[in-house]
């Protein structure tokens, strides 16, 4: 199945495991040297108007999507311990620029 990324950011992704609905699509992770999608990224909701920042990011691995429907992407995690998605604030890139 080959999908674009502007359909895929019309899809929900919900987890499988607890019922969350995490957010849609906001961008991709890519390894250039196999030309090969690593990771899907969800924006972290903005804060009173986006005037207190933003919350972190969620970072989903390939490796956890269950199902990808027409409208909706079911991940479902490896552990069940632990979610294996990781979150990741956008403020960490920005602050690698300036050291």
């Amino acid at each position: 199945m080959i999908c674009s990324l502007e359909s895929m950011r019309s899809k929900e992704v919900i987890d499988v495991r607890t019922g969350d609905k995490l957010g849609y699509i906001d961008d991709v992770e890519m390894n250039l040297e196999n030309s090969g999608i690593v990771a899907l990224i969800i924006y972290g909701r903005e804060r009173l108007f986006g005037l207190l920042g933003r919350e972190e990011d969620i970072i989903i691995p390939c490796s956890e999507i269950e199902v990808i429907g027409r409208e909706v992407l079911l991940i479902k995690h490896l552990e069940e311990s632990k979610p294996s998605y990781s979150t990741k604030s956008k403020r960490e890139g920005i602050t690698r620029l300036f050291k």
